[in-house]
């Protein structure tokens, strides 16, 4: 089930939006795969949205 930015899992409510639209993005693709569970995915998905959205902070700062 492809989540959106209305409908996402329960995990991903207290993040900033940020971070939340790119877990969304990441956990999409990731279900496409078929690799994850969906607890794993999920995980996976929010972890590397926050590693990607801070590392974007670093770049603009340079």
């Amino acid at each position: 089930m492809p989540w959106t930015k209305k409908k996402y899992p329960n995990a991903m409510k207290n993040l900033p939006s940020k971070v939340r639209n790119k877990a969304i993005e990441i956990a999409n693709a990731i279900l496409k795969t078929g690799n994850l569970d969906e607890g794993a995915t999920i995980a996976t998905a929010i972890s590397k949205a926050k590693e990607t959205i801070a590392n974007l902070g670093k770049k603009k700062k340079k």
